[in-house]
């Protein structure tokens, strides 16, 4: 079994060490699943009563956190710390580390920088350029024309179709599906016919791309994704959107064509954007937000159809109310009543007098 001392991972982590530098720890786990001899870690002051229900033996936590009762290494960045210690004890498993996989299909004009890896029955078509220390993993279909730059990785089965570029480093997730045609038809004849499919994608450098993520191809420019974006499984792109620098996709979101975004855009779970608006920079939207205009620089917005959050918590109080208001109107309704039937009661005395 393997095993380090607590002095050990210290070390490695440069951090702090309260408590005993020789005990052994056999594993790393999260504050829930970690087990007798292991290692976990605390990333938020309050947790802090969590661990007492924790069987690990030591933690990693922030420098600005103490705790009692177990010992501790104190750090001054908790995830990528625990992360260093995950590796010691479950380090990755190399596959295929260098070479062309023998059974990999690369067009005679495909230009392959150098260190390349292409695993089994990769497909890389006509004038492809890859840039140097990039992966390709088996079963990718890399398409006539396509660029993409130094040390990008693209996991198994994802689909590039024709003339889709890729900036340096970014990552491109198992499935995903980059450059299809967009969803644009024109009516002709009482016939829907296919718009003109005549762009591609660009992706910039850093970006990465979630598993089962499709991004259409512009219909005659490129549909844009900005440097060190992050987008999430299953995210839909529509044609000719242009995505900024830095913003954050989460799951199952769904952009409709011509939706433009500035830079550090936050989209929660489930958000839909309607097409041709804008999401200005630092945008935050809810999670499952319906947006239907444009959104401000630094707003946040949420709720379908989505609005100033503030707003929306407005509405939402109003609503949790409705009963209650109707109750009130009904007894506003009856003392109405009440005094029409007074004021006409009154009405016809009078008139018999």
């Amino acid at each position: 079994m393997m095993a380090f001392s607590l002095g050990e991972l210290a070390r490695l982590l440069d951090g702090e060490l309260r408590g005993d530098d020789q005990m052994m720890v056999t594993g790393a786990d999260t504050l829930r699943d970690a087990q007798a001899g292991e290692i976990t870690f605390l990333d938020n002051a309050k947790l802090l009563g969590k661990l007492s229900e924790s069987r690990a033996v030591a933690v990693v936590v922030h420098r600005d956190i103490h705790p009692q009762g177990i010992p501790y290494i104190r750090v001054d960045h908790v995830h990528a710390s625990f992360a260093r210690i995950v590796k010691l004890f479950r380090p990755p498993i190399e596959e295929q580390s260098s070479g062309i996989h023998p059974t990999a299909v690369i067009s005679p004009t495909a230009k392959l920088g150098e260190n390349v890896v292409v695993h089994a029955h990769a497909f890389i078509g006509a004038h492809v350029q890859i840039g140097s220390g990039t992966k390709i993993h088996s079963g990718v279909r890399i398409m006539a024309g396509c660029k993409l730059g130094e040390r990008v990785v693209v996991f198994p089965n994802a689909v590039l179709y024709e003339n889709t570029r890729v900036g340096a480093r970014s990552i491109l997730h198992a499935h995903s599906v980059i450059g299809a045609y967009g969803f644009g038809y024109h009516l002709v004849d009482d016939a829907y016919e296919l718009s003109a499919q005549l762009g591609n994608v660009v992706i910039g450098d850093d970006v990465e791309i979630g598993a089962g993520t499709t991004i259409d191809r512009g219909t005659y420019g490129a549909t844009v994704i900005g440097d060190g974006t992050k987008i999430d499984n299953q995210v839909m792109i529509a044609h000719n959107c242009r995505i900024g620098r830095h913003n954050m996709i989460c799951s199952q979101v769904g952009i409709a064509g011509s939706t433009t975004t500035g830079d550090y855009v936050v989209m929660a779970g489930q958000v839909g954007v309607r097409d041709h608006v804008h999401i200005g920079d630092h945008a935050m939207l809810g999670a499952k937000a319906g947006i239907m205009n444009d959104v401000p620089d630094g707003a946040a917005y949420v709720g379908i159809p989505a609005t100033p959050e503030r707003q929306q918590m407005m509405i939402q109080a109003a609503l949790h109310r409705l009963p209650e208001l109707k109750k009130q109107l009904k007894a506003l309704q009856r003392l109405v009543e009440q005094a029409a039937d007074m004021t006409a009661l009154f009405t016809d005395q009078q008139e018999a007098a």
